[in-house]
């Protein structure tokens, strides 16, 4: 099972704050994930900007991190202040 969240604006965007999916054997990376997700089509188009920040297990990472069974991953848009 891989849990997914989802932060800001893509919380917004897809009305969807978390969701649990069953593990799959070609979810070697995250980009593999968000690839999954982009094939849901429409408003799924949102995880395909720039600037699309992830995070695997609460730790930062990029679209090249492997996954496995039982992870956590969150998609957020990058934060900006001033």
């Amino acid at each position: 099972m891989i849990h997914v969240q989802y932060f800001a604006r893509y919380r917004e965007t897809l009305g969807l704050d978390a969701e649990q999916l069953e593990w799959n054997t070609s979810l070697r990376h995250v980009d593999d994930l968000r690839q999954q997700l982009l094939a849901r089509g429409s408003e799924w188009s949102v995880l395909s900007e720039g600037g699309l920040m992830c995070a695997r297990n609460q730790e930062l990472c990029g679209l090249d991190e492997p996954l496995a069974d039982g992870d956590e991953v969150a998609f957020f848009p990058t934060v900006t202040g001033g």
